[in-house]
Order: structure tokens, then C-alpha cells, then sequence
């Protein structure tokens, strides 16, 4: 069998493997479907991520060297890749009850032909009918970071709302601004078929942020009142400074994106002074989050899975392309890191 891994800094590459035996609390799955992270799993793919020689010191709060003898964060050559996938149960171990052989499911993983997975008290191990929709299935993480986004922003009836970069987390994250009644929904992406999506998902206006003055144009299109809120995915240095520039008196940024350090281009000056915005950092499984002990992560992936099962979330148009498995080397390489104007969020689907 064949698993996807990055064995150089944006090379991915097939690797043959065998799945051993599983343990009495493990499941074994056969996939059908799989996507990668186009985001946070790109910096790694491409060599680029903090964690590389940095790790987040949990006690101090703050990002600190790794020690010269200490393993790297991502090392090359078997860096597995993929985010989420979606397969049936072929085995289970004897400690396994809430699970059976046949049950459809979809949970975290690499891209790969099989699964083994721990099946006891995780409910990250999510039961599927069998024709509730993989593509639904695979938005599961970014979903919850759009739904964190939303309720950081403070997202309300009647608001401006404003959504930059329309990946993923974007696209759902304006699907949910649209549902809850927002009086103008604007997105914003300079990839053409990000913003013909955002459009039929129910933008009131999409805007190419390399074709005009994003921030001048949120003014004008909110009858220069500005966003009450901005969700801010794509962790762009200009993205930003338009936020800024577009938001109203007192509004809200929602920064979702982990970003890369900023190239000169920032001003917190001019807009950001005058107008009083707020910056919220947005991050859904950072606990505890700012609703808690109401709102926690694992509240919000309830949600969101209900969401994405129950048809309010219709995520069919942001899984795009789609590839089979034996393409798959070649089109993440493709399609999340060389070309990323080709897509939305990958899918890969496998042989049945």
C-alpha cells in the first residue's frame, strides 16, 4: 500500500507501507477520501513553518528555540501529508463498542489507503451515513476554525461583514456570515474562481484585492460606514492593511490566519489610530477559548459537524479539484503549493 510524504522541502512523493496489528482499542479503516490543509500544512510542505527549529513553550506562552540536540519539528523524508479523510471500518479491536465493522466515518489523518485510529472516547472519530457527503466530511477542521472566526468577530444580523482570502476557512466562514442575516457580505480574493464561489454562496460583492483599493472599497460598497466585522484568513501584509482601512468605527478583525512574519507594508498608524479597530487573534483550538467554560473546542466541532452533516453548510463547490489517489503526488505539489490559483481545497479520492 501507498501513503503520500514529503520527502524534501515541496517534493511529496509516494512511500510503500504495511498497517500492523491493531491494538483493542484501534480501528482499522479503508479510505474513500482525502484532503490536505492548504494553509498552516503548506508552510510546513514548503519548509517555511516556526516549528521547524521553534516550539510554543506552553508554560512561558511564548515561542522559544529547540535545543541543538532536540529532533526538529517537521523532518523531511517521511513528513506525512494530508489533513482529513473519509472510510469505512474494516476491523475493530475487542475494547472497541461505539464503533463496527462497516460503520462510515471520517477523522484526522495523512493521505494514505488505510487508517488505524484509536476507537475509545474519541469523538474525533465521526459516524457517517452513507450517503452524507466526503466533501462535507473533509471541511470538518476548516470549519471550525471559520465558526471561531465568526463568533471572535462578533458577527451579528444586520452587520457588514467582510471575509479575506476565500480558502476554505473563508469560503465557510461567509457561508455562515450570509446565513446569519448579515445586511452586506463582501468577499474578498484575487483568485477568479474563489470569488465566482463566494458569489453563488451568497456574497453580496466579491472584490479582487490586486485590482483595486480593497479597504477604499469596503467604504464604498457600505456607504462609507465601513465592515462592522472583518475575518481575515490569508494572513497577506496588505490583506491586513486593508482590514484596517475598511473596517468601521470601533469594529472588529478577526485574525484567523497563522501569518508569516510581515514584509515592510504594515501601518498601525493612519486608519487603525483614528478608527479604534480591534484586532481579535482567532484560533479555535486554542484553549481555553474566550467563551469558555460555555464555548469549547470540542463544542465547536459538534457544531460544526452537525453543520456540515445536516446540509447547512454546503461545501460540494470548495472541494475543487478533485484527483484520484494515483495522482495525488503530483497534484499536491501542484495544486496546494505551485499553483494554488487552480484551487479551493484539494480532494482525493480513492478506489472503492
Amino acid at each position: 500500500m501507498k501513503k503520500l510524504v514529503a520527502t524534501a522541502p515541496q517534493v511529496a512523493e509516494f512511500m510503500d507501507y504495511e498497517d500492523r496489528e491493531i491494538k483493542e482499542n484501534e480501528a482499522k479503516i479503508k479510505v474513500e477520501f482525502a484532503a490536505p490543509k492548504h494553509g498552516t500544512e503548506l508552510a510546513d510542505f514548503r519548509g517555511v513553518s516556526p516549528f521547524i527549529d521553534g516550539k510554543f513553550d506552553e508554560e512561558w506562552r511564548v515561542f522559544m528555540d529547540r535545543d541543538a540536540d532536540e529532533p526538529r519539528g517537521i523532518e523531511f523524508g517521511e513528513l506525512p501529508l494530508g489533513n482529513m479523510f473519509v472510510g469505512t471500518i474494516t476491523e475493530i479491536g475487542s475494547a472497541v463498542t461505539e464503533y463496527a465493522v462497516g460503520d462510515r466515518v471520517c477523522s484526522y489523518g495523512p493521505i494514505k489507503e488505510t487508517q488505524i485510529v484509536n476507537a475509545v472516547d474519541n469523538y474525533k472519530l465521526r459516524k457517517m451515513s452513507k450517503d452524507a457527503s466526503a466533501k462535507n466530511a473533509v471541511c470538518y477542521d476548516p470549519a471550525q476554525f471559520a465558526l471561531c472566526g465568526v463568533r471572535d468577530a462578533n458577527v451579528r444580523p444586520g452587520d457588514n461583514v467582510v471575509v479575506i482570502g476565500l480558502g476554505a476557512i473563508g469560503m465557510i466562514a461567509l457561508q455562515i456570515a450570509v446565513k446569519l442575516g448579515a445586511s452586506t457580505v463582501i468577499g474578498i480574493d484575487p483568485i477568479e474562481k474563489r470569488r465566482i464561489v463566494a458569489k453563488k454562496s451568497g456574497a453580496h460583492y466579491v472584490l479582487d484585492n490586486t485590482a483595486c483599493d480593497a479597504g477604499l472599497e469596503i467604504k464604498r460598497l457600505t456607504d462609507k460606514m465601513g465592515a462592522d466585522a472583518i475575518i481575515e484568513t490569508s494572513g497577506n501584509v496588505h490583506a491586513l492593511q486593508a482590514a484596517i482601512k475598511g473596517l468601521a468605527y470601533n469594529g472588529t478583525i478577526a485574525y484567523v490566519a497563522f501569518a508569516k512574519p510581515f514584509p515592510a507594508g504594515l501601518w498601525l498608524g493612519q486608519e487603525g489610530h483614528f478608527n479604534q479597530g480591534k484586532i481579535v487573534f482567532s484560533r479555535a483550538c486554542s484553549e481555553p477559548l474566550p467563551e469558555y467554560p460555555r464555548w469549547t473546542r470540542k463544542r465547536i466541532e459538534d457544531v460544526v459537524w452537525e453543520m456540515l452533516m445536516n446540509g447547512y453548510l454546503d461545501c460540494e463547490d470548495i472541494i475543487d479539484p478533485v484527483i484520484p489517489f494515483e495522482d495525488a503526488a503530483e497534484g499536491f505539489m501542484k495544486y496546494v503549493d505551485r499553483e494554488p490559483a487552480s484551487s479551493i481545497k484539494l480532494g482525493i479520492t480513492f478506489d472503492k
